[in-house]
């Protein structure tokens, strides 16, 4: 993790990478909720007789569980402090280069690409490039804007 203690560190650390996160696990049983959740059951994530004889050969993670696992990746990745809070605002690009096996374990690499002034802080991008672990390139690769207010005005 790489910890700043206030917006001024992160102002200075344009184009800094950030290290590597925790690994995650993306079990079946994970695949399964976020499938109920997000109402799509679509058999190459929850038939595991019919994806054994489909294109990846196993249940394989949704595009967006992989994404949503993001946030928690990010957190593993940078730490601000002196600060009132911290929003996520969006993303500007978000690819999935491949997909993740059921059983599978994710990491995250991060690299914070902008800092921009805002009123009451910064705003930064941060590429988040997801591995996953016996896969040879990337699963999901986004670009996530992060917005940190200053204790100071709010």
């Amino acid at each position: 993790m790489t910890f700043f203690n206030n917006l001024d560190a992160v102002r200075a650390a344009t184009g800094a990478e950030l290290g590597v996160s925790a690994w995650i696990d993306v079990p079946q049983n994970r695949i399964d909720v976020f499938a109920d959740a997000t109402e799509d059951r679509q058999w190459i994530h929850t038939d595991s007789a019919a994806a054994a004889a489909g294109p990846f050969g196993t249940t394989i993670a949704h595009g967006y569980l992989t994404l949503s696992l993001v946030s928690a990746l990010l957190a593993d990745l940078l730490a601000v402090g002196d600060v009132a809070m911290a929003v996520n605002y969006g993303l500007n690009k978000v690819r999935f280069p491949a997909p993740v096996p059921s059983g599978s374990r994710v990491r995250g690499h991060g690299r914070l690409a902008d800092v921009t002034d805002i009123p009451g802080g910064l705003q930064t991008t941060t590429i988040v490039s997801v591995e996953c672990e016996g896969v040879g390139k990337p699963v999901c690769v986004a670009e996530v804007v992060t917005r940190f207010h200053d204790r100071t005005t709010t």
